[in-house]
């Protein structure tokens, strides 16, 4: 109850920034607890706890975000306005990422190895997969992202929409293995840099953040902004339904905006595969 009465919709959505450091307190708070009381089942007792703890938050968002769209005329106008849910989401999303990085990183190696094991085995199952096959060709694996990527976002979607705020718990999961993803890139580059350098310093923790953050971010901002429209575009539906008003003369007005959101979230999933493919790898010479 502390915790979900710290802010509401209207202000959430007017303070976003006050977002992320909510959601440093929340995976914080998630983390610790989960270290304390389910230390075994740390890596996804800690994401369970944060879904829990920004669910009442986020269930408002959508309830003010499906009313928006009942009396707002423009279509323009309601965009807009949902922009300022995507915002949202994206804040807190920021939050729960850079606090699991950081506890990635200063965490003791022991407890590292409880709270962010599976985050670890997923990533060394994608780092796999992706090396597997070397000689696939750019379209073919631009292909696989963007389908792999578009089902993320009907999952996103349809657990938004049957579970309520079930997105919620891909996004969270999502943070914590891109917690774990910058991470371990910035302990290799500072355990790199100081065994050349004969030192390691708080400006190697700095740069190799902003390198790790600009790895990811080129085609991770657009993908995960994507995931975000998805599971508002679902969340919408769910309430709707829950208050009747898909039954209604409403419904029109809901099914079109409902529909420009997913298509909308399609369209930027298509730029990030194509950013993730032929941009970020020539960025950072990884081809």
């Amino acid at each position: 109850m502390v915790l979900e009465s710290i802010i509401n919709a209207v202000k959430a959505e007017k303070k976003p920034w006050d977002l992320v450091l909510l959601g440093m307190v929340y995976t914080a708070i998630a983390i610790l607890l989960a270290l304390w009381v389910f230390k075994e089942q740390t890596s996804m007792v800690m994401v369970l706890l944060t879904v829990m703890a920004v669910t009442p938050l986020m269930i408002n968002i959508i309830k003010l975000e499906e009313q928006k769209q009942i009396y707002l005329d423009s279509e323009s106008t309601i965009l807009k306005e949902h922009a300022k849910a995507v915002i949202a989401y994206a804040s807190l999303f920021l939050g729960f990422t850079l606090t699991f990085t950081l506890f990635f990183l200063f965490l003791p190696n022991d407890l590292v190895s409880y709270a962010f094991n599976i985050q670890s085995s997923t990533i060394s199952d994608i780092t796999g997969n992706a090396l597997i096959d070397t000689s696939v060709t750019h379209f073919s694996f631009f292909k696989s992202i963007f389908f792999n990527n578009v089902k993320v976002l009907i999952f996103c979607l349809l657990f938004s929409l049957i579970y309520g705020m079930g997105a919620i718990f891909i996004l969270s999961w999502n943070a914590s293995v891109l917690g774990t993803a910058v991470g371990s890139l910035i302990r290799n580059f500072v355990s790199t840099s100081a065994g050349v350098a004969g030192f390691g310093t708080v400006a190697l923790y700095f740069k190799g953040f902003g390198l790790s953050i600009m790895r990811y971010s080129i085609h991770g901002i657009p993908e995960i902004g994507a995931y975000l429209i998805a599971g508002i575009a679902g969340g919408i539906i769910s309430v709707a339904i829950i208050n009747h008003d898909i039954l209604t003369r409403k419904s029109e007005r809901i099914v079109m905006d409902t529909s420009n959101l997913i298509l909308a979230a399609i369209f930027i999933l298509l730029i990030a595969a194509i950013l993730e493919v032929w941009v970020t790898p020539y960025v950072f010479g990884l081809f």
